[in-house]
């Protein structure tokens, strides 16, 4: 009798585990099928280096790394960062997996020239760009400044170590005849910058962002915001020199400006490190462009396949952005 009993409970506790572990597979299919048509459910967690929280890359980048998220099977966590020249190296070192910049940094990058002299990258390639920065020099009404040649001897941020809009600020200096020596130059983030500018411990600040940068915006809710153009001129001399740059302008209205202002723009762009999977690089590369409704930040609506080359120059699209481009009929 107690040989029956035994033989019974074990069938019962074989039975009821048998029914416990199949729920539990069938949520887990449930949570796959949720994750944008994912079919193994298993998520690899990759690091998205975006920049300040002042900046655009920092908000923008939540919005991708969510679409992103939700539609492959790569888990995608945005960092913050000191911006271009430092996701570079941060890739370099293998730290995270996928970075914005800009797309004249990443080519320095590269190529080994600017910041990276005789010490290039070799494990980063291309996505594509994604929508124009503009070069912004900032400063307010009481500043008195009105153009490029005003800042010599003022107070001015050039941008955080290791930042694209560093070296925006030299190359336009230079087409001005000028050079750091000449300003009492800063090296601060977006939000150090304008908080600066609000409280008279500096007299201007370079933002190389989309527009309306956040850290702007703010400084525009209590002063009056005056972007300083660069004249026609020089904008041509300096896109001969330096051919990455375009033509752009910061649109009347923007932080309450009452007409456009002529300056340049570079592009943004995703990079990855060169080891990512084909396949997963392909699913990643097509979430982001064919889910662009899905993002509200204001330059979601730059972000089109047609676009995605723009700026890229000789830089080398990872293969799996490649097979995208291809079925989309951008590339040759």
């Amino acid at each position: 009798m107690k040989k029956i009993r035994s033989s019974f409970l074990f069938v019962m506790i074989l039975t009821l585990t048998m029914i416990i572990a199949a729920c539990g597979n069938a949520g887990n299919e449930d949570v796959a099928g949720d994750e944008g048509g994912n079919s193994s459910g298993e998520k690899q967690n990759l690091s998205l280096l975006t920049g300040g929280t002042g900046g655009t890359y920092y908000p923008l980048g939540g919005q991708i790394g969510k679409i992103i998220s939700d539609n492959t099977d790569a888990n995608i966590t945005p960092q913050t960062s000191g911006a271009s020249a430092e996701n570079m190296e941060t890739l370099r070192a293998g730290e995270a997996e996928i970075a914005f910049s800009q797309t004249d940094i990443a080519a320095y990058a590269i190529e080994g020239k600017e910041m990276f002299e005789g010490d290039p990258i070799d494990n980063i390639q291309a996505i594509g760009s994604i929508y124009p920065e503009t070069v912004q020099l900032v400063t307010t009404e009481k500043s008195g400044i009105k153009s490029v040649e005003d800042l010599k001897g003022k107070s001015v941020s050039v941008g955080a170590p290791g930042s694209g809009a560093y070296i925006n600020a030299m190359q336009i200096l230079e087409i001005y005849g000028l050079t750091k020596e000449d300003i009492k130059a800063q090296n601060l983030s977006f939000d150090e910058s304008t908080d600066g500018i609000q409280s008279g411990n500096i007299d201007a600040a370079f933002v190389t962002a989309g527009t309306p940068t956040g850290a702007v915006e703010a400084l525009s809710a209590q002063n009056d915001v005056v972007i300083i153009p660069i004249a026609d001129d020089k904008i041509d001399a300096l896109i001969k020199q330096y051919p990455h740059y375009s033509k752009d302008k910061v649109a009347t209205g923007t932080y309450n400006i009452e007409a456009d202002v002529n300056t340049v723009a570079v592009k943004a762009m995703l990079v990855v490190t060169n080891d990512l999977k084909e396949d997963l690089v392909y699913e990643m590369t097509k979430a982001l462009y064919e889910n662009t409704d899905k993002i509200t930040h204001a330059k979601g609506e730059f972000i089109t396949p047609e676009t995605a080359l723009e700026g890229l120059g000789d830089m080398e699209l990872h293969p799996g952005a490649a097979k995208y481009f291809e079925e989309k009929g951008m590339t040759e």
